[in-house]
């Protein structure tokens, strides 16, 4: 009975909406579509959304004062890495890149952009100058994940910088998602069962075009494992690609591979283990002997520093008694006598 409950809540949870009424002047017309159906989110592309944790879709209108129309079509995932994912996905290289939520690409009046793990299509049929700004409001009013599931993955800060085709980034946690965006390798030879993640993205070079794949297992012995499967396949039929290992994660460089800039860019990145240590790194006071040393002298210290007190403070008592009190409280006259009891042994007769 609990776990029928327990479901209803969460589907609940799921069928409501997660966009705003209103926002920067704008007002929602009609009721909003909502779903829980990847195939209604995107007709296309299906099972590329539920790789991503596809979780639930709202589409609505919103008009203005002067007459002025945005349609909004949000998809809400299970997590951060989720959505930047789809973000990925959805993007294209010729869009350009915009400061709204956490990330955002726009071209013309369609802004594409995402806040921890709601992915969010904006169609204004009027572009203003302050499109942007609105945008930027209505992101600050997007429900966000919380604890662990708002955490964007550590993968993409791999990439190299250099050369880079701005906003050809494309980050992949599934074979669907895998095979659109035509990568080299194939879903059995990345093997999906280890859980890999996986970002790709394009180089420019004299040489030609190059592709860099990054491809993160849960283990270096893991990644070690696909690296010999991967090395087997390399350089046969249509598979030229050149692969190195770097912790857990392997680089794969294909397009121009006989070219020095593609060599160079298999040497570029440098997998950095990142420890967390829960355990104390420093002795604890008790078994520091240095601070016992400290805390003994600064004990005798205040040993001290009494008794120089009290001996000051007993000394002047005294000195002010012997004044206006003489020869009756310390001193004794020299004419008193020494009681004595004279205890002897028995005397002879």
């Amino acid at each position: 009975m609990a776990c029928l409950w327990l479901s209803a809540l969460l589907a609940a949870a799921d069928n409501s909406a997660f966009l705003p009424k209103s926002f920067a002047g704008w007002t929602e017309t009609g009721q909003p579509q909502i779903s829980t159906d990847a195939a209604q989110a995107d007709g296309a592309y299906p099972a590329v959304l539920q790789e991503y944790g596809f979780v639930a879709s709202e589409t609505a209108i919103y008009i203005r004062d002067d007459g002025n129309k945005l349609t909004l079509k949000a998809a809400r995932f299970k997590d951060a890495t989720g959505a930047y994912g789809a973000f990925t996905f959805y993007r294209q290289p010729m869009m350009r890149t915009e400061e709204i939520g956490t990330k955002a690409a726009s071209a013309n009046h369609r802004i594409l952009f995402f806040r921890s793990n709601v992915l969010v299509e904006a169609d204004f049929d009027h572009v203003t100058e302050m499109s942007a700004a609105e945008l930027r409001e209505l992101a600050g009013m997007l429900p966000a994940a919380g604890g662990g599931a708002g955490n964007l993955p550590s993968l993409p800060e791999y990439l190299p910088k250099k050369n880079a085709v701005t906003n050809s980034a494309k980050y992949v946690l599934g074979p669907q998602a895998l095979l659109i965006a035509k990568s080299p390798l194939t879903p059995e030879q990345v093997d999906f069962s280890k859980e890999p993640e996986i970002i790709m993205q394009n180089y420019s070079s004299p040489g030609g075009e190059l592709l860099l794949t990054l491809i993160d297992y849960p283990t270096p012995q893991i990644a070690g494992e696909r690296l010999r499967a991967l090395e087997s396949a390399q350089n046969t039929g249509s598979n030229s690609f050149l692969i190195r290992r770097t912790g857990p994660i392997l680089e794969v460089v294909s397009g121009a591979t006989g070219s020095s800039e593609a060599q160079s860019l298999l040497q570029s990145v440098n997998y950095e283990a990142q420890v967390t240590w829960d355990q104390a790194t420093s002795l604890s006071p008790r078994n520091n002997i240095g601070n016992l040393v400290i805390g003994i002298f600064t004990l005798i210290g205040i040993i001290l520093l009494f008794a120089i007190i009290f001996g000051v403070f007993f000394g002047g008592i005294r000195i002010l008694v012997k004044r206006f009190f003489p020869d009756k409280v310390f001193d004794r006259p020299e004419e008193m006598e020494i009681i004595q009891l004279h205890l002897h042994g028995p005397t002879k007769p």
